[in-house]
């Protein structure tokens, strides 16, 4: 499944025309696109080479399995790799859908590598926020962020929430030994799982807002005139998700 988007001078022109037209729309002026993939095969992978110019090695690398977010620099584009979580609450299982993204100063090329990716959740984020889109490819790195960065706080809130029920267990009157255990081991493998995919984001987005590589302009950080929502993605706290050991001790 394709979709994409045009954006011609911060207004949204063209949605979910033919991926093979890119490259024409890019040799206009004040012109911005999207295009995302889902589970792409060889055909898909070799259009996106094609119609952006960028290196078949690089394309490929946007199916291989990463092990944490990261930001790589190409010579006329931007690799990134970030991982949106959700926490079954009834299990306490965490899991993980992993994100491509190639950024390029006129367009915004995402990879899903399945499609639990809330991608509808981002197109709501962009017409949300209309009033940005001038800003152009930051402003669809933001979107994109925006939700990714919202689904990590949220699982961090179940995941505390799971492990105060937890506790309750452990110190009800009534025995739940075998359970508390089994819980627990869920618990701590999910802890592990999101640290690792959530605490290096903070370096991405760092790397992102560098003034030398011009994706995201000043604008477009915390600043004055910025809503929460924004500075949620750019301006990410320290966190360090907690153990359940207290739990289980």
């Amino acid at each position: 499944m394709r979709h994409t988007r045009l954006y011609r001078d911060g207004r949204l022109e063209a949605k979910d025309f033919p991926a093979a037209q890119i490259s024409d729309y890019l040799q206009e002026p004040g012109t911005v696109v999207w295009l995302d993939l889902c589970e792409p095969d060889q055909q898909d992978l070799e259009l996106v080479s094609q119609e952006f110019g960028l290196h078949p090695l690089a394309v490929e690398d946007a199916v291989q399995q990463h092990e944490r977010p990261k930001l790589d620099r190409y010579q006329d584009h931007y690799f990134l790799t970030a991982y949106a979580v959700s926490l079954d609450p009834a299990t306490g299982s965490l899991t993980t859908s992993e994100l491509a993204a190639f950024v390029t100063p006129r367009a915004l090329i995402t990879v899903r590598k399945d499609p639990r990716f809330d991608v509808e959740g981002v197109v709501a984020r962009w017409d949300g926020s209309a009033d940005l889109a001038g800003h152009g490819v930051g402003f669809l790195l933001w979107g994109l962020l925006d939700v990714v960065v919202d689904g990590h706080f949220a699982t961090v809130q179940q995941l505390d929430e799971a492990m105060e029920g937890l506790e309750d267990l452990l110190f009800d009157e009534r025995p739940h030994g075998a359970e508390v255990q089994r819980r627990s081991f869920e618990l701590r493998k999910s802890l592990v799982v999101l640290r690792r995919v959530v605490l290096p984001m903070r370096e991405v987005v760092n790397s992102l807002l560098r003034r030398d590589l011009g994706l995201v302009d000043e604008a477009m950080c915390c600043g004055p005139q910025s809503g929460p929502s924004r500075c949620a993605t750019w301006c990410l706290p320290s966190w360090r998700p907690t153990s359940p050991s207290r739990a289980t001790a």
